[in-house]
């Protein structure tokens, strides 16, 4: 909570409050509605920082997750426990640079042309991660953004991606970890698309269905179950075969050959 910048009195209100554990998402939302957070008009949403909080402590408390890594695109609400970023959004951000001279054109496409380079080569260290690469790699990367090119956004930007070196390389110490976060974005695309066409949901109870459904249709489809035999077994629709608990079925898939 102090990470995402929920104010000092609320923490303390909270802290110090005899309650710090519930049934339920329900008995969360009184308690916090109990010590007035939902009435606060303030950013950030205390309600929403302090639910992420009291999420994170319940899978932290329960064990969950204990040598997971989070790759994201550096947003604020995805920075927690072990963290990498996605070289995709960081390489996105030298592509997407204003250049107002042929100068500032050559040092892009060159510093652009290191980094995809590095990045090839990052993607052969997961396929075989050795000790002497490994090495190599991490002087490598201070090589390329330390470099000073001339142009000065630029260089700040390399000085900025420099300072996330720890999480760009992540990778180093978890080759089993994406590089990217290309996944994830298409697990949403489709969501993103319907909402630029309908503008999205008109309730929060018409979010929450439409979440819990494109989560669960895209499940059977990376399981290679047809979602609407799925739904047909959990609504017991006669001559429908049935089909086990997904969370089952990831288990299985998961389970070591």
């Amino acid at each position: 909570m102090r990470d995402r910048s929920l104010a000092a009195p609320l923490i303390r209100l909270l802290a110090g409050h005899d309650d710090k554990h519930f049934a339920g998402g329900a008995a969360s939302q009184a308690h916090l509605e109990q010590l007035g957070l939902n009435a606060l008009e303030v950013t950030p949403n205390p309600v929403q920082i302090a639910t992420e909080g009291a999420l994170w402590g319940s899978i932290q408390a329960r064990g969950l997750l204990t040598d997971t890594v989070i790759v994201s695109d550096d947003a604020g609400q995805f920075q927690l426990g072990q963290h990498g970023l996605c070289w995709i959004h960081a390489e996105r951000l030298v592509h997407k640079l204003d250049t107002f001279t042929e100068a500032h054109r050559a040092a892009q496409q060159w510093i652009r042309g290191l980094i995809w380079w590095y990045y090839s080569d990052l993607k052969a260290y997961r396929r075989d991660p050795t000790p002497e690469p490994k090495t190599a790699l991490r002087a490598r990367f201070d090589r390329i953004f330390k470099r000073r090119t001339g142009f000065v956004t630029l260089d700040k930007l390399l000085a900025r991606l420099h300072a996330n070196k720890a999480e760009l390389l992540m990778v180093l110490d978890r080759p089993e970890i994406p590089l990217h976060t290309n996944g994830s974005e298409n697990d949403i695309r489709c969501q993103v698309t319907r909402r630029r066409i309908s503008a999205g949901t008109r309730s929060d109870s018409g979010r929450d269905c439409r979440d819990a459904f494109l989560g669960l249709a895209k499940t059977c489809s990376k399981l290679g179950i047809s979602f609407w035999d799925y739904l047909g077994a959990r609504l017991a629709v006669p001559g429908n075969q049935p089909v086990p608990l997904l969370g089952d079925l990831v288990r299985q898939a998961h389970m070591p050959a």
